[in-house]
């Protein structure tokens, strides 16, 4: 059984079921005309809470900011519709038959299937708090049961955003090959034949050096030029060696963004509702 704070504080919290299911946000409770228990909730359910269904209360219990009832959540989406700050003997009968709620107060594990009416505890009335975020618990002396100075208490619904911290992607080193040209060049030498004349009477020693140059020997048959002369040329060599050129390692550093986000609000309006009073 719920205490009376926690009935405060239930006012606008979210509601799950038996299974962990979200059921939608408690609206209201109803109690006990005599003894004041609160015995049933009003859950606003539907994309936008549209729909009021009223699921049983006697065993929910308060736990971490949460309202934990003994029903499933396709139980509470077929719950019977029900109007007005009251229920009625007839409509709590309805609604036990519905949850299949036993003389213990307990739903079944079939709650659609209909049993005996269990002995009503009479009439309730609901508790006049507004759906609300969680509030804090009331004040010592502080009346929790409604307003009686004839006000009324406009809420709002407000968006509260954080962050959390998870695991987006996997990171690790790999080494592979990348094959690319590259164009070097190199200076390169080869001979050339150059013809050359010598005034008579100067050295023409076979082998013997000129600016340099190398001459080409006399054939020692003819006594002239031989018949050939191999020239020689060089070309480049290439060798490829493999060589250490950096060292790399991995390491994470934090980066602060920005991210908007969207999201859509309830707010209540109060409007003066002028009903035609009966005449006398």
């Amino acid at each position: 059984m719920l205490s009376e704070r926690e009935v405060a504080a239930a006012i606008g919290s979210t509601a799950y079921g038996d299974g962990g299911d979200k059921l939608g946000t408690v609206e209201s409770f109803f109690v006990d005309d005599r003894t004041g228990e609160p015995t049933w909730v009003a859950v606003t359910t539907g994309l936008f809470g549209t729909r009021h269904s009223v699921v049983p209360a006697r065993e929910a219990t308060w736990d971490d900011g949460a309202l934990r009832l003994p029903v499933s959540a396709e139980a509470v989406k077929s719950a019977p519709a029900m109007q007005g700050n009251h229920l009625d003997p007839g409509e709590e009968a309805e609604l036990r038959r519905h949850y299949g709620i036993t003389d213990g107060g307990r739903a079944d594990a079939d709650t659609t299937a209909p049993v005996a009416d269990a002995p009503l505890a009479g009439p309730t009335d609901t508790v006049a708090v507004p759906a609300v975020a969680p509030v804090p618990p009331p004040a010592a002396g502080t009346a929790t049961t409604g307003e009686t100075d004839g006000a009324m208490t406009r809420s709002e619904e407000r968006l509260r955003v954080g962050s959390e911290q998870v695991a987006a992607r996997r990171v690790r080193l790999v080494k592979y090959v990348v094959t690319e040209e590259m164009q070097v060049t190199v200076p390169i030498r080869r001979e050339e034949i150059r013809l050359e004349e010598v005034p008579l009477g100067d050295a023409d020693t076979a082998g013997d050096a000129i600016g340099g140059e190398s001459l080409v020997p006399a054939d020692a048959t003819t006594g002239g030029l031989p018949g050939e002369v191999i020239l020689h040329s060089e070309r480049p060599v290439i060798t490829v060696e493999v060589v250490p050129v950096e060292r790399v390692r991995v390491r994470t550093e934090l980066v602060e963004g920005q991210e908007t986000v969207t999201e859509q609000v309830q707010r209540e309006q109060i409007a003066v509702d002028e009903s035609g009073v009966a005449g006398r």
